[in-house]
């Protein structure tokens, strides 16, 4: 296949009659962060799993770094970092024992300082793990999956347990490992997360592929993208030529043009002396996106198919 760090066409997964991934086709370039996003029982899991090689297939063609990762090569593992759902690691070693034990399994490991520094878990070194709080275990984790130097990191919900500080350095970290080249192919279920990392998405729902692309090309597919909220004072009413729509006492419309409508709306208020208090333009989400495509919220971390 080709040169692409991830490349799949018409994978499927059955088991028995329910057919969890049904022929998706999915490229990922190489030095990209690409997101999987989807409900529980997307058969996004599935599919990941798959090309870790923790799982075969029932049909199609898979391509990881040019290996077939249903052939459980050590060349391939040689290269690709992982970090899981759940991550066992013995409890009563240190940090930095435990991401030593790991370093010793890859042929040119990067420097355990060096990795203890990116994950954020130099203060932590002489812990023993038992004794970490649960964001800091998912730091180890994330430490256990970079150490190896690997070209491509799997990460499945890698910032699960860490309060909005944490989340946000973790971000830096993974920035900083695309800065260095790798490819990270993410699922989360924090559309911000997804929203503020990604160079591409992908929204999986009943084990198929609904849509690919950049957040804005998502976000800006099919309806208005920006959406317009004011106030006006009571008695007073807006164009109906915009329509707007009246919830409570605030006024709001969607709109593909925003700066042709606000020049409307703001030419009407100093024309009419009428003053806009709480004007505020917005763009839709990919979280709004995203239930748009699915009709579910994000998941939350359980298991799935």
């Amino acid at each position: 296949m080709s040169d692409a760090a991830v490349e799949v066409r018409g994978l499927r997964k059955s088991y028995g009659t329910l057919e969890a991934v049904r022929g998706i086709d999915l490229r990922v370039e190489r030095g990209e962060v690409f997101a999987l996003l989807g409900p529980n029982g997307a058969g996004k899991t599935t599919t990941v799993e798959i090309l870790e090689g923790h799982r075969q297939r029932t049909a199609g063609e898979v391509s990881v770094l040019g290996h077939d990762p249903g052939r459980n090569e050590r060349a391939l593992k040689e290269r690709v970092g992982i970090v899981l759902q759940q991550t066992g690691v013995e409890l009563y070693l240190t940090v930095r024992e435990v991401v030593e034990l790991i370093a010793g399994y890859y042929p040119a490991p990067r420097a355990v300082g060096d990795v203890l520094a990116l994950a954020g878990l130099t203060e932590q070194a002489n812990q023993r793990v038992l004794r970490l709080s649960g964001g800091q275990r998912r730091r180890v984790d994330l430490a256990v999956a970079i150490v190896g130097d690997p070209e491509l990191l799997f990460l499945d919900e890698p910032t699960t347990g860490f309060d909005p500080s944490a989340r946000h350095q973790a971000w830096d970290t993974l920035r900083g490992l695309t800065s260095l080249g790798k490819t990270i192919f993410l699922t989360t279920h924090f559309m911000d997360e997804a929203q503020a990392l990604a160079d591409r998405v992908a929204v999986m729902a009943a084990g198929s592929i609904v849509a690919t692309g950049t957040v804005d090309e998502l976000v800006g597919s099919g309806q208005p993208v920006s959406r317009v909220r004011f106030r006006v004072p009571d008695g007073v009413l807006p164009p109906e030529a915009l329509g707007a729509r009246r919830e409570a006492s605030v006024w709001r419309l969607e709109t593909a043009t925003p700066t042709r409508i606000l020049h409307e709306l703001t030419s009407w208020a100093v024309d009419a002396a009428v003053e806009l208090s709480e004007l505020e333009v917005s763009r839709r989400s990919l979280e709004e996106i995203y239930l748009d495509l699915t009709g579910l919220p994000p998941e939350k971390g359980e298991a799935e198919s």
